[in-house]
């Protein structure tokens, strides 16, 4: 007698991530660049050259900052005066100083590599882990390129910040809250940014193991440091750190700061009044951005949260004063994420491009040196493609959100 057994019928999800991945002719160069291997070599080779190319021209002073942390931990200094070492002050949490330990001790050259593919590979494995599919995680990859090569010239830890924001978001779609915890306090206690991982509360399962889990993360991880650099001496160093916090906060809300590179920053600067108030534009943008947690029935939808996230990572950016160039990986971090979700239109597509030459291209050779040294710094119009897809973005959450996710 036949077997007249048939398959099980695919979900429509699964088909719907079948037809995304298998658009691509196999052996066409589409696939070959959307490889998640060619992606990561090619991500690993931008950061050598990078590195080496600083390395060069001993233009490296972030890495002796953070590699002289260590050491001024070790010998029980201040963390947060300035030594002639290094030009500039260090504004990373005592732990860091603690987490560089293994870039600190290597050779100099050594040690600046690992770092910086060390912050290559958290965000790079934050983006493989998003509930995507494939095809649209190399294009997150590839919109973020740019923005990442930035922010390593300058030896920054912002594309790991960005990678354990995602992974957060991550380990609650995962319903892994005790985890999140973990990645909300190391962003936090590393560089504050971290703490806007707190709004996934609002997206977990198990909000009691979601708290638990952060509380529990936090206590560790702030007396971590106290076990090689002694108890006192690190009490003493968070209070420096907040004292820190607050004069870079003051220093640079001025009208040619390199910093400041947000939408405050776009105001203060098109106003040529520096004494602005940030809650002005804080209040009502964290309003904008709680509000869309708050309507539980979309909460369901996997492209929601996706946006969600999204909005979370270019607000970090865009609403801190303490926003610099380097910093905007975070930003396009959630820029990519949310046009991973969009339908091909020419109003999206539009304003990546926009976004990509303005905000990711300013800062380099590729953009015209005139514009940039005459508008972009001086009005800090690199913040300002993020400020409008932020605004797209809310309004679809808030007013008109569809299952707007590539099919």
């Amino acid at each position: 007698m036949a077997n007249t057994t048939h398959p099980a019928p695919k979900s429509l999800a699964k088909m719907k991530l079948e037809r995304t991945e298998n658009t691509v002719f196999p052996h066409s160069f589409k696939h070959i660049l959307s490889k998640e291997s060619v992606i990561l070599g090619i991500w690993i080779l931008l950061a050598t050259v990078a590195t080496y190319k600083q390395y060069a021209n001993q233009s490296f002073n972030n890495f002796l900052i953070f590699k002289y942390s260590y050491l001024h931990a070790s010998q029980g200094l201040n963390l947060y005066q300035s030594y002639p070492e290094y030009g500039d002050i260090n504004h990373y949490g005592p732990l860091f100083s603690l987490l560089f330990t293994p870039f600190a001790l290597l050779p100099t050259f050594l040690g600046m590599i690992a770092w910086q593919l060390s912050n290559a590979f958290i965000l790079f494995t934050a983006i493989y882990k998003l509930p995507i599919a494939n095809l649209q995680k190399a294009g997150i990859a590839w919109i973020c390129t740019h923005e990442l090569l930035t922010s390593q010239f300058s030896f920054q830890s912002n594309a790991g910040v960005a990678g354990l924001l995602i992974l957060t978001f991550i380990c609650v779609e995962n319903k892994k809250d005790f985890w999140a915890g973990l990645f909300i306090a190391l962003g936090t206690l590393i560089k504050v940014y971290g703490i806007v991982g707190l709004a996934f509360f609002f997206l977990s399962k198990n909000k009691k193991q979601f708290t638990f889990g952060v509380l529990f993360w936090m206590s560790m991880l702030i007396g971590l440091p106290m076990l090689p650099f002694g108890y006192s001496y690190i009490i003493q160093s968070y209070q420096d750190w907040f004292h820190a916090l607050q004069e870079k906060n003051t220093l640079n809300a001025t009208l040619n700061s390199y910093q400041d590179i947000s939408v405050m920053g776009m105001a203060r600067r098109m106003s040529g009044n520096a004494s602005l108030s940030t809650a002005w534009f804080i209040l009502p943008a964290a309003g904008l951005l709680v509000y869309p947690y708050l309507q539980i029935k979309k909460l369901e939808n996997v492209p929601y949260r996706l946006l969600l996230l999204s909005s979370l990572l270019i607000f970090t950016v865009i609403f801190s004063s303490g926003a610099e160039s380097p910093t905007y990986i975070i930003a396009f971090a959630g820029l990519a994420i949310w046009f991973s979700q969009e339908r091909t239109n020419t109003l999206a597509v539009g304003l990546l491009i926009f976004a990509l030459l303005l905000t990711s291209f300013s800062p380099s050779d590729l953009f015209p040196a005139y514009l940039r040294e005459h508008y972009v710094r001086p009005y800090a119009l690199k913040a300002l493609p993020c400020f409008i897809i932020w605004c797209y973005i809310q309004y679809k959450l808030i007013f008109n959100y569809q299952n707007t996710a590539k099919a």
